[in-house]
């Protein structure tokens, strides 16, 4: 039986059966540079690094940066603490494309950006130099002529498809009309009608019934390959295997060959990092950014799959330093396990994830804050996927044994994670399961300030 991926797969390779890119003549593996999107880290990048590894990439050709202050400015040309301009989001790509080619040797490197990302890389190449430095650009859900493109709303901020930053970014650069620059290759992955920030109706931005003026061909771009592949959302643009396979076939020449191929010694790390006080909304705790968060004490227990419960003492424990960093820890291939994390100001926080198949270094981790409305609850579990949304309709769910999740709409693919507030904190397992993929974790109680995480992989 053909599962979603291998349809995705499939589209992908018919999408790009008539216009893919030839593979680079500077080496068989290039370096990639991935960037990630609005408010998010390095670590969403973890599968597809495998999957480029599995084929036969050389890890130390694939480079996720990390943006300190992944939010874009309220208003771009205005400074905003915590978050980045679109010329400091630029100048720190092109920093780190530096960084790559001196490491590497190698005279140009592959982008592959998610939403936000795909703005830098625009960017970069348009006005920072990365005409010379880049042979191939990937942008996945990358809202290129905008998120609402309404004249005179909120035109000084990125997303905005009539303001000075994307007008910009897509002047004609030629007879042709073409909206992206040469000598590179262009290639654009974009979702049906499923996409969040591509909606000609104003849902996701609080504008429901509006127009946004923008289509669901928003993220297309004149003049690249523009692949179209049925029912992903806005993350799974770039983080799904079907993303994966198109952007491999458009740097190779080839299909990929396989998925995920497990290693026999499994090392993990990654950086422990916080959450902000927004200076516009201080009650909300939920100020995304990417700074290190020293003194955070981390425990590693290795668990009963089936009832989430503890096989023993801690197998790894550490307190970080300045740089926030943990690991590396050997995992035992096949082995389960939970993440407790400690840090003053913060919830005691039980992360619970599936076994990893590779060694990674980009596991990187944060603790939760309960907020006001939810102290009332006796024990809180959070079921998120940050590699994507989602979709009730679409997808096969369940938490705790209920098909609908709080917080989850039932119609589009919109919301990444789903809060279950219980009204007991009996110690016992809680499981979540998405398209067979299946956590089990444990209760803890919320009054001694702990919380518990099921997260996603895939």
């Amino acid at each position: 039986m053909l599962t979603r991926r291998h349809l995705w797969a499939a589209f992908a390779a018919l999408a790009l059966l008539a216009g893919c890119a030839s593979a680079p003549s500077t080496s068989q593996h290039p370096p990639i540079v991935f960037v990630h999107g609005n408010g998010d880290s390095a670590a969403l990048w973890q599968t597809t690094l495998w999957r480029f590894e599995s084929n036969g990439w050389p890890r130390e050709r694939l480079h996720a940066i990390e943006l300190p202050y992944p939010l874009a400015r309220d208003d771009d040309s205005k400074p905003q603490p915590g978050r980045t301009s679109t010329a400091e989001h630029m100048a720190y790509l092109k920093a780190e494309v530096e960084k790559v080619l001196r490491a590497t040797g190698a005279p140009q490197v592959v982008l592959i950006g998610n939403s936000r990302g795909g703005n830098a890389i625009r960017n970069y190449i348009q006005n920072g130099g990365g005409a010379a430095t880049v042979s191939h650009a990937i942008l996945g859900g990358t809202p290129n002529h905008g998120v609402w493109a309404i004249p005179g709303f909120r035109e000084g901020n990125e997303f905005s498809g009539t303001g000075p930053f994307l007008k910009g970014l897509n002047a004609p650069k030629n007879p042709s009309g073409d909206e992206v620059t040469g000598p590179v290759r262009w290639m654009t992955i974009r979702s049906d009608s499923n996409d969040k920030f591509a909606q000609p109706d104003g849902l996701w931005i609080g504008a429901a019934g509006k127009p946004t003026n923008v289509t669901y061909a928003g993220p297309e771009l004149r003049g690249a390959t523009n692949v179209v592949i049925p029912r992903i959302d806005h993350r799974e643009t770039s983080y799904s295997y079907a993303a994966f396979a198109a952007s491999y076939r458009f740097i190779t020449g080839r299909a990929p060959a396989v998925d995920i191929v497990p290693e026999a010694s499994v090392q993990l790390g990654g950086t422990v990092t916080g959450l902000g006080l927004d200076p516009l909304n201080p009650a909300s705790g939920n100020y995304a950014n990417n700074l290190p968060l020293p003194g955070a004490q981390l425990a590693i227990y290795e668990i009963d799959a089936a009832t989430g419960a503890r096989r023993g003492a801690a197998v790894y424990t550490h307190k970080t330093g300045a740089d926030g960093r943990w690991g590396p820890f050997s995992a035992r291939p096949g082995a389960v396990y939970e993440f407790e994390l400690q840090a003053s100001g913060y919830a005691t926080t039980h992360v619970y994830r599936s076994a990893f198949p590779r060694s990674s270094g980009i596991i990187h981790l944060r603790p939760e804050r309960i907020a006001t409305a939810d102290q009332n609850a006796q024990a809180l579990v959070i079921f998120t996927r940050p590699r994507g949304y989602f979709d009730a309709q679409r997808d096969r769910l369940r938490l705790d044994g209920q098909a609908t999740l709080p917080g989850v709409p039932p119609v589009g693919a919109g919301v990444s994670s789903s809060k279950l507030k219980l009204a007991s904190a009996e110690d016992r397992a809680v499981a979540a399961e998405f398209n067979g993929e299946k956590l089990v974790g444990r209760v803890w109680p919320a009054v001694q300030q702990r919380v518990t995480v099921l997260e996603l992989t895939y």
